[in-house]
This record gives structure tokens, sequence and C-alpha cells, in this order.
């Protein structure tokens, strides 16, 4: 029986500003509480022998043991989920990738102190990132994924896509072209989700926009990594980047991404904005786009992560002629996104994650 209570936080971090912020943070959230702070791995080790949180947030680098290597540890001997919580330098980025491979859940930006709206933002995304991890289920692990307190309201509004474009009105007609374009959103799980969805795809794939909630800096280190596994190529997105055969742009972490169309030919938009259904970039934004600009030639694919984003966006597309695809529950590190487009019945064909990339390209080729 799953006992019905608050997510357990341990902070690890060596500054005791971060440590004292962090706890402020989180304590003020309801579904939170913080069950203790340490100043390094060793501290951390000792109160986890006497208690165990249900999500830790690491920092990467501090004294007598990095980040890195006691994640490593503890998910060899006692995989709890993990949250990274990073300085936002582009150096770094390529080592929280690290950290993404050996198991950590998801990467948040230490909070940005000093401006209301930034800080606001920072206190959404943390939030988030620690209630998503809580739920998501750990590869090797045995450990049942609790109940947690969930409360009946969001104390930030949360903006749709209107806030970026207008909602399409009544059918969107669009001419069937002899490409499609293939429109993916994740969050939490992501990231090794799609690198198995993209090593899958033949070198001449159709194109493909991708949503991954992840910080800025991050995404280009990110689609790095990709591009030198993957026989598409992957970038991450520019404004202006032409979408065609064989190229895969990822949304630019902190920036909107929107697909675009000039005659037969489809290209992204990159923006500012705020934040959309509590992301930027926001799936829903993209998928809204290319419900506007593709119609039935597109393709679209909700993937693994908390939350909503992309539900309505998918129901968008779903009513424009596009053809929906979602990964399936067993599959899913956090069947959020996933589980909320299928709730709204605009998703075409629920599919593993192994199998996800055939169905892409069948469904390109309708």
């Amino acid at each position: 029986m799953s006992v019905v209570r608050k997510i357990r936080v341990l902070i690890i971090d060596d500054s005791a500003t971060v440590r004292q912020t962090l706890a402020s943070i989180l304590e003020a959230d309801p579904q939170i509480e913080v069950l203790g702070v340490a100043s390094d791995p060793f501290v951390a080790a000792r109160r986890i022998a006497e208690e165990i949180p249900d999500v830790i947030t690491l920092d990467v680098e501090m004294p007598r043991m990095d980040g890195i290597t006691f994640l490593r540890k503890l998910m060899a001997q006692k995989p709890i989920p993990v949250v990274m919580c990073s300085s936002l330098t582009e150096a770094g980025s390529e080592t929280l990738l690290q950290a993404l491979e050996a198991g950590a859940v998801d990467i948040i930006l230490k909070p940005k102190m000093g401006v209301a709206d930034a800080l606001l933002e920072s206190k959404i995304r943390i939030c988030d990132a620690v209630k998503a991890a809580a739920g998501a289920k750990l590869a090797g692990s045995k450990r049942p994924v609790p109940q947690f307190t969930r409360s009946g309201h969001e104390p930030e509004k949360k903006l749709t896509a209107d806030a970026m474009l207008p909602p399409p009105t009544g059918k969107v007609a669009m001419a069937r072209t002899t490409e499609s374009v293939v429109c993916v959103g994740a969050s939490t799980g992501g990231t090794e989700a799609l690198r198995v969805l993209l090593e899958a795809l033949p070198p001449d794939s159709p194109g493909m926009v991708i949503v991954q909630h992840m910080p800025e800096k991050f995404t280009a280190s990110f689609a790095k990594r990709l591009d030198s596994l993957c026989a598409v190529e992957v970038k991450e997105a520019e404004d202006g980047d032409t979408v065609r055969r064989g190229r895969v742009l990822i949304a630019p972490g902190n920036k909107h991404t929107l697909l675009e169309r000039s005659g037969a030919r489809y290209y992204v938009s990159v923006k500012d904005g705020p934040l959309v259904s509590r992301h930027r970039p926001s799936v829903d934004v993209l998928f809204r786009s290319a419900t506007r600009s593709a119609g039935s030639n597109a393709v679209g694919v909700i993937m693994t992560g908390m939350g909503d984003d992309g539900a309505r966006g998918m129901a968008e597309m779903k009513s424009a002629g596009a053809y929906t695809l979602a990964q399936d529950e067993a599959t899913s590190v956090v069947f959020g996104m996933p589980k909320e487009a299928i709730a709204l019945g605009c998703v075409d064909r629920v599919v593993p994650l192994q199998g996800l990339a055939g169905e892409v390209l069948r469904a390109a080729n309708r």
C-alpha cells in the first residue's frame, strides 16, 4: 500500500548560499519537504544511511568527491532519483551530459537571483524537475514509485501557446506535399529516449524538429553528442534553419522553436517569449506551429516527460490531419506527457520506444 506524502529531498552542494536558496525554494512548495542538506558526498552518504530521500539534488563540482563520481557510486549501490544542479556554463554542459548517461534524471540550473521574473522561472523549473524525478522509473531499480501529495491548484498562471501564436481557426487546409515533417516533444527521460529513437533512423529520414526540455547551453552539447552517434545530421536549431531530409533540429534551451513554411520549404523560427505550459521551449508551441504550417504533412510524436506540455498541441495537429504517436508507459521514465495526450483522444498509436523509429518512418510515408 502506497503512502501519500510529501516528496523528501536531500540537497548536496558545497555552497552554503545555494543550499539555503534551494531549500527555501523547495520548502515553499506544498508538495515538497527538504529532508536535509549536505556540503559534500561524504556528509550526504551519512545522511542517506539514516533516511533515504525520494530525490537528491546534486552539485557537480564539490570538494573530496565530485558529483559525477558520487552519482555513479549511488546508482551502482542504491539507485535514488538524482537531479543535477549546475551553473550556466558551456564547458560544464559536456559533464552534465555524462551525468544523464550515468543515470541522473534531469538537469536544473542554480537559481537566478536578483531579477524577480528570472527567480520565479527558476522556482518553477526546480520544483517541477524534483516532482518529475520523484515519479521517475530508474533503470535497474526495483524501487516502487511512491504516491505523493498533489496540490489542487498551481500558484502561477500557466500560459498556453496563445502567448506565442494564435490558435488555428477551423479546419486547417494544407495541400499534401512530397515531404513530411516530424515534430517531437520530450522531457524527463527524453535525453536517453531520443538517443534510442534517432540512432534507429536511416540517413534519409524525413526532416525532424525536437523540443526536449533542457536548459540553455546544454542543448548545443546534446545535439553535438547525438550527431556523433546517429546516421542523421543533428544540430541545435538556429533561426532560419531549413528542415530537410536527413536533418534533425533540436530546439535551443530557453527559446521557443516554431515550424514555418515558405512554398514547399520548411524552416524554423527561434524566438524569445514567456514560459508556455511552464516551459521554454514548449512542445505546445512547436506542435501548434506544425498545425499551422504543415497540417496533414506533419507527424507528431510525444515522448516521456512529466506534465501536459504538448497534449493540446497534439490535439490540434490531429484535427488538422497529422498522424500522431505516443511513447508507451512501459518504456517511459515518466508517463505524464504521453498519458495526457492519450487522455485527449488525439493519439493514433501508442508505441514502445524501441519501435518508435519504425512507426515514425511508416507514418511519414503514409
